[in-house]
């Protein structure tokens, strides 16, 4: 069995504080469309989605790059538990390291948010 884990955390003043001529633009390369509308537009929900992101491309072992935002996305479910799916590069990569079953969680405060993703698999 193989486990592999990524954690990140990020101030949520950091996507408040984005110049609102660049918001848009940021949002739409970072988050899916159905991340930006279940998030509707709280610095506190696409903070977390974004330090999950972060802590899902730590699982895989190659960051950002290689993995680009919109392969990893985050869903959460009715009763509000983070959902992963993989997509593109995130899925190629996952499968090549047998990668099959993931955990993530997602937490934040007034001032920060902090994910972590657990995957496991053969």
């Amino acid at each position: 069995m193989k486990i592999s884990s990524g954690i990140d955390s990020i101030e949520i003043s950091r996507l408040a504080e984005i110049n609102s001529s660049i918001r848009k633009r940021f949002i739409a390369r970072v988050f899916t469309p159905a991340e930006i509308a279940q998030a509707r537009d709280r610095n506190d929900a696409l903070s977390g989605l974004f330090a999950a992101k972060e802590s899902v491309s730590k699982a895989l072992g190659t960051g950002i790059g290689r993995v680009h935002w919109q392969d990893i996305e985050i869903l959460h479910l009715p009763t509000g538990q983070p959902s992963l799916k993989l997509h593109g590069n995130a899925k190629f990569v996952a499968d090549q390291l047998g990668l099959s079953d993931w955990s993530v969680s997602i937490s934040h405060d007034r001032t920060k948010a902090v994910a972590i993703a657990v995957a496991i698999g053969t």
